[in-house]
Order: structure tokens, then sequence, then C-alpha cells
């Protein structure tokens, strides 16, 4: 290898490492105008100590939504501290038969089972399903985009908590995607190939919830 690249080479990995020590932390401000890669900083001499504590996963919660479901986030929105770390976390409550339907994420989310019987899983690209009944303590990862799924296999309420390697990993979930939006009932039908009654049942029921 000649001098000069390896000089770049060195300088490009030397800047990289740099650059990810420039600051220890940047709590987000949602005051202040979000760019691509997060909010932007508090002043750090604002800060305390409650600026780096999430307790919005206390307490018990219920689960009367349409999937018997509860779903608490904290993504940078919710915890602003974990702003530009690469690392979000939700709490899961499903209710007896609840679910949490097909969605995805831009980013790899890893599950914990705190509490119940969960069949979670996952389908890849070649249309694979890989899923399994978890219980208690058990972890599974469900790779980045992937479409995934938890549901309560169980006949007492079921708890997780995931964590996801972005602070705003976002959530697209399938069935709202498809029928809670802005899409036209037609192309719905075209792109499903489901009636236009069942449509049109499918929008009113999520449009509502």
């Amino acid at each position: 290898m000649s001098t000069l690249p390896t000089i770049f080479i060195l300088i490009s990995l030397f800047a990289t490492i740099n650059h990810a020590i420039e600051i220890d932390y940047c709590v987000g401000d949602s005051n202040l105008p979000r760019g691509p890669e997060g909010y932007a900083c508090k002043n750090p001499s604002t800060l305390t100590t409650d600026d780096f504590v999430f307790t919005g996963f206390r307490g018990e919660r219920t689960t009367n939504s349409i999937f018997r479901n509860n779903i608490t986030l904290a993504f940078a929105k919710q915890f602003p501290a974990i702003n530009g770390m690469g690392i979000s976390m939700a709490r899961l409550d499903l209710g007896v038969g609840g679910v949490i339907p097909v969605h995805s994420h831009r980013t790899s989310e890893i599950i914990v089972i705190i509490k119940g019987t969960i069949i979670a899983g996952f389908i890849d690209t070649t249309n694979t399903a890989y899923y399994k009944k978890l219980e208690v303590g058990d972890v599974m990862i469900f790779p980045q985009a992937m479409l995934h799924f938890q549901i309560n296999a169980g006949d007492t309420p079921a708890m997780a908590i995931v964590s996801l390697n972005g602070a705003s990993p976002a959530v697209q979930q399938t069935s709202f995607s498809l029928f809670a939006g802005n899409l036209p009932s037609k192309l719905a039908e075209q792109i499903t190939h489901l009636s236009h009654e069942e449509v049109t049942r499918m929008r009113k029921l999520f449009q509502s919830a």
C-alpha cells in the first residue's frame, strides 16, 4: 500500500473517532429545529440528573385498544436524553389475546420478556417466518426493517421491554399504513386483492382506532 492512501485512511479513522467523542451527550431540545441527526442540544448548563432519567415505564397499563395492547415509547421525543445516542426503548403490555400487529422500524430491535408468555417473530425478504413462544427472561432479535409481531400466548397479561438501535426508529404498522391513512380505497383493493366491502370495513375499523 502506498504512503498517500495509508495516510488518508489513518486521517479518516482519526476523524471518525474524534467526532464520536467530541461531546459527552446531547439532550434533545424539542423547542429547536430537528435535523436528520436528531434534535438540537439543550444548553448543558441547564441540565439536571432528572434529564437523564425516564419514569414512563412505571405502573400498570390498560389494554383496551383495538389490539388489546398498550405501547409506551421511550424514543428521543419522549426521552430527550437518548437524542443522538443511537438507542431507544419501549414497553409492550399485552392483555389476554392481545397482539402487537405486524410492523417494522428503520432499526433492529431486541425484546426481553418480563411477564407472561409471548409468541414473537419476524418475516424476512424470502417470506420465511421465524417465530417462537418466549417465556420470562427470554430474548429475541428482530433484524433491521423486517416485518415483526408479538402475540400474548397465555391466559394472563404479558409484558416485554424492547430496545432499538436508533433514538427515533419510527413505527410503521402495516394495517394502519394501508387503511388508516390517505391511500385511496381503490388502490388498497388493487394492492391487497381485498374486496371493496372488506377494504371499506378495514378503513372504518382502523381510522376509528
